[in-house]
């Protein structure tokens, strides 16, 4: 826990790697090796304080604050000691790296970070693995069955850096999606606002809205199989804006759902997928283009089809071949 007493108070100052940084996302970092819901009982407990004051969790910090952090009992620490020998525990392969910034090939399944009964995200396991380093943040975030590109920071310089790319539109993300349907046309630029709603099971959903928020992707036509039954077509997704589940719900929106969608997808088409050997949603971010956030270089970093969406498009190009389907 970076040298914390287990047994008294801390006094922690602010420097400049916390500058900006949400205070639960400060002390996750700091106390590494408790779990994150103790880190969340004490401040809202009250035992963190901020130069004399209670903090909520969204307070972001700035340089020179005072933090007082309470002693952390031998229970807590260990909850994590034991999580972070957990099997499966393993970090996603790297498909970049420099002393700015780490890109993954995020696997479907894996969740970027810990929360709502997952333990241990790609975030969590990369500080676990690289318990010297000393920042280690999100640059975007990827749903938990998306695969593909993930950018992590490694400095706050680069961290600032890449958000503000993000927030000017600069950052060129591409999906590959398999759709159903036979899509006709080479491209298509979609624009369509969304709307986020709360079922009355108290999920958050998105639907098009004309009230909702502006959201853009631009759709290109990769492949089609139309001897399938019903046709399918490989799309590559550009997100001209990032709004959330853009991707599906726009396709959903166009009468071409994505391929084992559990949320918006064709459920009884996902059910006959999953028998033929996908049983994920088709969803893989595959490209991600931005400048350097310190050397002003372009860069593009891409991350190979999932293996198992492959075979599954493999399977495809069989059936096509096959005289069965021919005839």
């Amino acid at each position: 826990m970076n040298d914390l007493s287990k047994d008294a108070v801390n006094w922690v100052t602010v420097g400049e790697d916390g500058a900006g940084q949400r205070i639960d996302n400060y002390l996750l970092k700091l106390l590494k090796g408790v779990p994150k819901s103790h880190v969340y009982r004490i401040l809202r407990s009250g035992e963190v304080r901020r130069n004399g004051r209670r903090a909520g969790p969204d307070a972001r910090l700035a340089v020179g604050d005072r933090l007082r952090v309470p002693p952390i009992r031998a229970g807590a620490a260990a909850g994590m000691a034991a999580g972070a020998a957990a099997p499966n525990g393993a970090v996603p392969p790297v498909l970049y790296e420099d002393d700015a910034l780490v890109a993954l090939d995020k696997p479907s399944g894996l969740a970027v970070h810990g929360g709502s009964g997952v333990s241990q995200g790609v975030i969590e396991r990369l500080r676990l693995a690289r318990p010297a380093a000393a920042f280690l943040e999100l640059v975007h975030r990827l749903d938990r069955d998306t695969s593909g590109v993930l950018l992590i920071a490694k400095k706050r310089s680069a961290l600032v850096g890449l958000h503000a790319q993000l927030r000017e539109g600069e950052v060129d993300k591409r999906y590959l999606v398999l759709v159903q349907g036979s899509w006709r046309d080479a491209l298509r630029r979609v624009s369509v606002p969304l709307e986020s709603y709360v079922t009355d099971g108290g999920e958050r959903r998105v639907r098009a809205d004309s009230g909702g928020r502006e959201a853009r992707t631009t759709l290109r036509r990769v492949q089609v199989w139309r001897d399938c039954e019903p046709p399918v077509a490989l799309l590559e997704a550009e997100l001209e804006t990032g709004r959330t589940h853009q991707i599906r719900v726009h396709l959903t929106h166009l009468g071409h759902p994505l391929a084992g969608d559990p949320k918006y997808g064709d459920f009884a088409w996902n059910r006959a997928l999953a028998k033929a050997g996908l049983k994920r949603m088709f969803l893989h971010a595959h490209r991600v283009l931005f400048r350097h956030p310190l050397t002003g270089v372009s860069m593009s970093i891409e991350a190979p089809l999932a293996p198992e969406l492959q075979r599954f498009l493999d399977s495809l190009d069989r059936r096509a071949r096959s005289p069965a389907d021919a005839g």
